[in-house]
């Protein structure tokens, strides 16, 4: 079946698992070390990716925030401690869509500052890739091989054979062994406080903004204007996506879910084009969390690092090239600016730090 706003191929098959190099280490942390319950994870993650793929028409990654992932695993925060994030920026997003806030900061930062961010994020994707290599440099090269080889198949995508390699190097080294068997499972009637709300705002949330408005809103705007031009999404449009999404699914065990502009990439990368891609992810999603939740965790964390790194890697390397959309001149200040403040620190100063070079910059040249 297919049309021009759905596929249901190969190639989508290969799209809709291009951006889980950066969904696995998250997921382990949040289901090992939080507690988080698999089957309202995989199964809301799964629905949200579906709604998006039947809304949008296009693929369009549904990923863990980062910023709050990484805080919440390192401080080992409650599992309702995460619904009440989620839903603290659910809240946020409504407003910043409701107030126009996110048209008006998407109106005054520059093409040049947008393909900064994209750039640090596919330097820091790529650094984060070479740890995870450093552990199987055979097997990840041999990964990047195959990606080179394969990505254009129609018949045995990159990410398809990549993910059966993968079983297959489990198998060999006798990695299932200790995994739970499958079962059924429904996803939990989840509750959080106020003050559970406001906490994690204070201890990630607040911080979480300013990756959210450049990454998964600004720069996925302007991603899905280069690889679908006739198909343009706005950012006022994706904020309310992620508004109701984090304002509903923390109630079914959901995470705090955004968009990306490196999830974007990678499942165009992999071979993703329509909206399928999201459909067909859901559906994976939604059935692991059904039926192995149990043991999804520990699937996870003995999945060959080295193939996932090679994935990350590769989609570290695509999201840089769009540097060269940059005019030669002045715009190259502010994109190294935010490049390598964003790499250096965090990507909310290095988007600080270029929006304002960028408007000095034009003040200056109008004197």
């Amino acid at each position: 079946m297919k049309n021009k706003s759905f596929e249901f191929n190969m190639r989508e098959l290969a799209g809709s698992m291009g951006d889980f190099g950066t969904l696995f280490p998250l997921a382990i942390g949040y289901i090992y070390v939080c507690g988080l319950n698999p089957a309202g994870f995989l199964i809301m993650m799964g629905l949200a990716n579906i709604a998006t793929g039947l809304i949008y028409r296009l693929p369009m990654p549904i990923e863990p925030m980062k910023v709050l992932a990484v805080v919440a695993i390192a401080q080992s925060w409650t599992p309702s401690m995460i619904y009440a994030s989620g839903f603290g920026m659910g809240v946020i997003w409504i407003i910043f869509a409701i107030t126009g806030l996110v048209d008006w900061m998407a109106r005054v930062t520059p093409p040049s500052v947008v393909r900064g961010i994209q750039a640090a994020l596919g330097v820091l994707l790529a650094i984060e890739a070479v740890k995870l290599l450093s552990g199987g440099w055979a097997l990840g090269i041999a990964s990047i091989v195959i990606v080179l080889a394969l990505r254009d198949n129609r018949y045995a995508p990159a990410a398809v054979v990549l993910m059966i390699l993968g079983m297959a190097v489990m198998f060999a080294e006798g990695r299932f062994q200790n995994i739970a068997a499958p079962g059924f499972s429904l996803p939990p009637i989840t509750t959080f406080t106020i003050q559970e709300v406001w906490d994690t705002l204070l201890l990630a949330g607040f911080a979480q903004i300013p990756l959210t408005i450049t990454n998964a809103t600004i720069a996925t705007a302007a991603l899905i204007k280069v690889y679908w031009p006739d198909k343009p999404v706005t950012a006022k449009k994706l904020s309310w996506n992620q508004g109701i999404m984090n304002a509903v699914l923390p109630f079914f065990g959901g995470m705090p879910m955004c968009h990306g502009a490196g999830g974007l990439a990678g499942q165009y990368y992999f071979g993703a084009r329509t909206g399928g891609t999201n459909i067909i992810e859901g559906l994976i999603e939604v059935s692991l969390g059904l039926f192995l939740s149990a043991s999804i965790a520990g699937l996870f964390s003995v999945f060959p690092a080295a193939i996932v790194g090679a994935m990350m890697f590769m989609v570290g390397i695509e999201l840089t090239k769009f540097v060269k959309d940059v005019h030669i001149g002045k715009d190259m200040i502010p994109l190294f600016i935010t490049l390598i403040i964003s790499v250096s620190t965090n990507m909310a100063y290095g988007f600080l730090a270029g929006l304002a070079s960028h408007h000095l910059i034009s003040l200056f040249s109008k004197r």
